[in-house]
């Protein structure tokens, strides 16, 4: 780092001279020293130089000075310092084209270190246009630390399609911040790409396969699925577990149902009765409820369990089936079920059926 600083400040005086400016020459000599001293570690010299050298106001000699202590204050560690410092130079309007776009890089550089992210906007946006990868990096970031991440997209994007062989690290970028701003379908563009890179990696086609289930598209995420089987590639149960759990947080049972029941009929999971019970509420959430009370029957026939004969009570009566409710209500209570809730949803289906008959009565008469 040290040395990263000497060259970044060496021959300071002798740049701007090549470039047609003239330095007075105290300046010029205290500049020399001061480089000299921050080389051999003195950096109490080094400020001895600078302090002591004369310049007047709104001068080049005042910006090379100004410079020079600003990157004193950062081979120190003074970060803050080093700001202030070299931010007069770069406001000064003293500085050749070249050090003055140089010396707004290392400003930015400094301000991200300090996680100023508006200054760093600041000073790089208007590089947009012609921008480094470095400088697209930076800006990139700042947008993410400014919790701006779509104004970072295009950024990042254009830097991608300019080059193909971007690291996999933009692509990365691309994928999630997309699927952050529920854009899926270009996230799944970037993650396909992803994927011609690393076409035997698990944890691609598994992240393609969410993506795919958020969009709401069940049947595709399955197909990748299937498509990573046929390649030989194999997820553990809790990553298949986990893109179904995706669905409901993504309140879209119904996709996570399709999916799961997808998953369990072509052996991708081994079926099982919390897996079974996974699905029934699924259905349920999606208001299928026939599909849910033909798994709880299931269910409930194996296990005897009175929350499975209760489920399926209180999924029969949503459906009017107060007969099949009762039934059902008749089983939990022998299964142990709560007296007090078996009680109030046997009054509810009793009133209901009784209120039907009255009705069918009253039809025939």
């Amino acid at each position: 780092m040290q040395r990263w600083l000497l060259l970044l400040m060496l021959c300071t005086a002798a740049a701007a001279q090549a470039a047609g400016q003239s330095v007075e020459p105290s300046v010029f000599r205290a500049l020399n020293a001061a480089q000299a001293a921050q080389q051999q570690g003195d950096y109490a010299a080094a400020r001895r130089a600078l302090e002591a050298a004369k310049a007047k106001p709104d001068s080049l000699e005042q910006a090379l000075l100004w410079r020079s202590r600003g990157y004193l204050a950062w081979a120190e560690g003074q970060n803050a310092k080093a700001i202030e410092w070299l931010g007069k130079a770069v406001s000064s309007g003293k500085l050749d084209a070249e050090t003055q776009a140089s010396e707004q890089l290392n400003l930015a550089r400094l301000n991200l270190l300090e996680h100023r992210y508006a200054l760093v906007v600041s000073l790089l946006a208007p590089q947009q246009a012609a921008a480094s990868e470095e400088v697209l990096q930076m800006l990139v970031q700042a947008y993410q630390g400014m919790d701006q991440p779509a104004k970072a997209l295009p950024l990042a994007e254009r830097y991608v399609q300019g080059n193909p062989h971007a690291a996999d690290r933009w692509l990365q970028f691309l994928v999630a911040v997309n699927a952050d701003l529920k854009r899926y379908p270009a996230a799944e563009r970037w993650q396909r790409q992803l994927l011609g890179r690393q076409p035997d990696r698990a944890q691609g086609w598994r992240q393609l396969a969410a993506l795919q289930q958020l969009s709401g598209r069940h049947d595709k995420a399955l197909a990748t699925l299937r498509a990573a089987h046929s390649k030989g590639l194999r997820f553990n149960a809790t990553e298949l577990d986990n893109l179904v759990l995706l669905a409901g947080a993504a309140e879209q049972p119904w996709q996570g149902a399709k999916l799961l029941t997808g998953m369990l009929e072509q052996g991708l999971l081994p079926r099982t009765a919390s897996r079974e019970e996974r699905l029934a509420l699924l259905w349920w959430q999606a208001r299928e409820r026939a599909a849910a009370a033909r798994i709880y029957r299931e269910l409930a026939g194996r296990s005897g369990s009175a929350k499975h004969w209760l489920n399926l009570a209180q999924l029969e009566m949503e459906q009017a089936r107060w007969q099949a409710g009762l039934d059902a209500l008749a089983k939990a209570e022998r299964a142990g079920a709560e007296r007090s809730k078996v009680r109030a949803w046997r009054n509810w289906a009793e009133s209901e059926l009784s209120a039907e008959r009255e009705k069918r009565m009253a039809s025939a008469g």
